[in-house]
């Protein structure tokens, strides 16, 4: 079986999550990373930390046969791997995706995608210039509950969709990244653009691509000035109530939360804060959908394994998501931090 090779751009919360999946991937090895830090350079990422999961960090990763770099330009010109997985704050994927293209990379990119939708449009005229493979972090479409539920509203089992409710709330991230970057407005967008942006794209993924939306938001209460919560319905024009909410202005005690519950005609889909995944029938019965394979816990699992078996054999993928799919999602929630700051109810313009 070929093996598939891996350079890593960022080792911060989300780089060495990815690491730590790679790590255990059959025939998948990082063999080339970057970052401005020279201790994660050499495998220190004791000083990394996250709002959701992760592994021990305490540990050195195992750098053995991984060139590393100060310059992510540098590494992906010199590098044979095979992907280019960009981990860094948002302002800064574009560039490195426009040059893993040209380079003939493909590319995994983190979300936010992009900042603005200037980066968007380069990001998209590139890809139409490539036959190099791109995928998203949007990991929400291939988490296990999320998956499911798709699926069954989808099939039809549970009948049409009345009404719907995603939550994101996390405790503050202030402090938990290089530089801090989270907590500057202009570099994260704040929880609504680096957090709720989740819950959009699911909503996106999950209904398609609604008319409007109406947000409503709160600002700097942790960052300097970034929208930290904020709650949006979706219009689609069909009746349906399609609400989700986000933030993370919680002190750093409070628990993370992602949950859901949609109501349908005939039951109702329910993943609670305390991870409990259930399906409400309207005749009673209770059930406890089955997620899959246990060996690939999260979405994160799921998406990376997917798109390195693609690489691997050459096959386009497209299982979760496409690049145009993402291009609306983000689209979406810049609208609804325009709606916010405007406080009236915005037609979303997908470009």
């Amino acid at each position: 079986m070929k093996e598939v090779k891996i350079g890593l751009i960022g080792l911060g919360f989300m780089g060495s999550t990815h690491w730590r999946i790679y790590e255990a991937l059959e025939n998948v090895r990082v063999v080339a990373l970057a970052d401005v830090d020279p201790a994660k350079r050499a495998g220190d990422v004791s000083k990394v930390v996250g709002n959701i999961g992760g592994g021990d960090n305490s540990a050195p990763l195992n750098m053995t046969g991984v060139a590393t770099y100060e310059d992510a330009f540098e590494m992906i010109n010199a590098t044979d791997a095979d992907i280019i997985d960009i981990c860094v704050p948002t302002p800064f994927h574009s560039q490195y995706v426009l040059a893993a293209l040209k380079a003939g990379k493909h590319v995994f990119c983190e979300k936010p995608l992009c900042r603005n939708l200037e980066q968007l449009e380069e990001i998209r005229t590139a890809l139409k210039e490539t036959d190099r493979f791109f995928n998203a972090g949007m990991c929400i479409r291939a988490w296990p509950e999320y998956d499911v539920a798709k699926k069954l509203i989808d099939s039809g089992t549970v009948g049409e969709v009345k009404s719907a409710l995603f939550r994101r709330l996390s405790p503050s991230v202030d402090g938990n990244a290089w530089n801090n970057w989270f907590m500057n407005d202009e570099m994260a967008g704040g929880a609504a653009l680096d957090l709720h942006l989740h819950d959009t794209d699911f909503v996106c993924h999950l209904f398609g691509k609604p008319q409007a939306v109406s947000s409503f938001g709160v600002r700097g209460v942790v960052s300097d000035n970034g929208i930290d919560h904020i709650m949006t319905v979706y219009n689609y024009g069909n009746g349906k109530l399609i609400t989700a909410e986000g933030g993370w202005c919680a002190p750093n005690t409070v628990p993370f939360e992602m949950s859901f519950q949609i109501v349908c005609e005939k039951a109702t889909i329910k993943f609670g804060a305390d991870g409990s995944f259930k399906v409400f029938w309207n005749d009673g019965k209770i059930e406890t959908p089955d997620t899959g394979d246990a060996s690939l816990p999260t979405g994160w699992h799921r998406e990376l394994k997917y798109f390195t078996d693609c690489v691997r054999d050459n096959v386009q993928p497209n299982l979760w998501q496409t690049p145009e799919s993402i291009f609306n999602a983000v689209c979406v929630v810049m609208t609804e931090l325009e709606s916010v700051d405007c406080g009236k109810t915005l037609e979303v313009k997908y470009v």
